[in-house]
């Protein structure tokens, strides 16, 4: 039989009606000749609960029971599931991550998965199972303690199913309708991709495109895992959503994809650093070890064997990263005059594979920013993507302005 992954996210099995609801997807897969593997997120909002008890009962908490108690939710819309599809009279059984067994590491909370078992869910299948419900975002570490992925994980774990059981497409159901070229809720001329590059969602997923979690884009690019994206709410099309696919499978390509943008960013400078080598190791690698996710760096020009270091990070991070610079200048690691956050500034990208074969993208974008007397402060660019940090006021102007420049909206 062709084996198909379905994964619900937490609002698509939010109570008993939508779990219903999506046992009725699986069972219109099933009728078409399909074995379904189910990878199930908890119920919306159950996790941040679960989280909640955890940090009320022990704000210290030991991370193997923080993933013991978290885990929880999904295990529990797993069985609701099974039990939905067989009133429905379809052979259908819950998998916990451990059953499988969804091997992982041991980093509690964000483990990776390893290894997946595909024995005991194939032997089902022999034996006439149609669905085998997997609670996702979890799995067993060496020590045989359950571990979670991290938020999002569930994605990773629908993914890494496709990828070890060889699924013919692995449909990712959540409460949009998939992909588009930007934030509907931004520019309402946004429209929806048929079909996008694995590279170009991995850059949008990154740059906080909250359609799908990056480390399942990745993990389909690597093994080549088809994936669509569709809502669960909208009735049924075959030809719905949004296919994620190699770039070989697009006939034709536009220079830009889309216009991605992220809200919660901040600026640092280190004002009249010394400009000598393994500066920015000295700088860069106490953020690192702190934890701070920094993504565009500038470098100014030397003047006096001095110079300035300008870098992005999320907003939450800004005191995190002060703290570790901070306490890297008293270690004498690097000497600085002052550090300038600005923390009311926005990222803003376009994206896309055309990029490679069409010239003139970055000046047609920094062109549309100057009409609109919008100040950048910080390029940064790839082979495919072109980010700006700018005044986070501007931040809708810009997505607006560029996705208009590029024609968008058009197919």
């Amino acid at each position: 039989m062709p084996l198909l992954v379905m994964k619900f996210g937490g609002t698509s099995v939010a109570t008993l009606d939508r779990i219903a609801r999506a046992s009725k997807r699986v069972a219109r897969e099933v009728a078409n000749g399909y074995d379904v593997i189910v990878v199930v997120s908890a119920m919306a909002g159950k996790t941040n609960e679960l989280v909640g008890w955890v940090e009320e009962t022990a704000p210290l908490y030991d991370a193997r029971e923080y993933d013991a108690v978290v885990a929880s939710g999904e295990i529990v819309t797993a069985g609701l599931m099974a039990l939905r599809l067989q009133e429905m009279e379809i052979p259908a059984r819950s998998w916990q991550g451990w059953q499988v067994p969804v091997k992982t590491t041991s980093a509690h909370s964000s483990a990776r998965i390893e290894d997946i078992g595909t024995e005991a869910i194939n032997q089902k299948f022999k034996e006439g199972f149609k669905v085998a419900v997997v609670a996702g975002f979890q799995g067993i570490s060496p020590e045989g303690r359950v571990t979670t992925l991290g938020r999002g994980g569930s994605d990773t774990t629908a993914v890494a199913f496709a990828a070890a059981f060889g699924a013919e497409r692995c449909d990712i159901y959540t409460d949009v309708d998939g992909v588009y070229t930007t934030d509907p809720r931004i520019e309402d001329k946004a429209r929806k991709l048929d079909r996008i590059a694995f590279e170009e969602m991995l850059e949008l997923a990154s740059l906080g495109a909250k359609v799908l979690q990056t480390r399942s884009v990745e993990l389909a690019m690597r093994f080549k895992v088809k994936l669509r994206v569709l809502s669960s709410f909208e009735e049924y099309d075959p030809n719905a959503g949004t296919l994620v696919c190699d770039e070989e499978e697009i006939v034709e390509q536009n220079a830009v994809s889309g216009v991605a943008y992220s809200r919660d960013e901040a600026k640092m400078t280190l004002i009249s650093v010394a400009d000598r080598p393994g500066i920015a190791s000295a700088i860069f690698t106490p953020l690192s070890d702190a934890g701070v996710n920094v993504d565009m760096i500038v470098q100014n020009i030397s003047e006096e064997g001095r110079t300035d270091m300008t870098f992005s990070c999320p907003t939450n991070q800004v005191k995190r990263a002060e703290e570790a610079l901070s306490k890297a200048k008293e270690n004498g690691a690097i000497n600085y005059r002052e550090i300038v956050s600005d923390t009311d500034v926005a990222k803003v990208s376009v994206v896309g594979i055309g990029m490679r074969s069409h010239a003139g993208i970055a000046a047609k974008m920094f062109s549309v920013m100057a009409r609109e007397g919008i100040n950048i402060k910080v390029i940064t660019t790839s082979e495919i993507k072109i980010s700006v940090l700018i005044d986070r006021k501007y931040m809708e102007l810009a997505v607006q302005s560029l996705h208009d420049a590029f024609e968008l909206d058009k197919a």
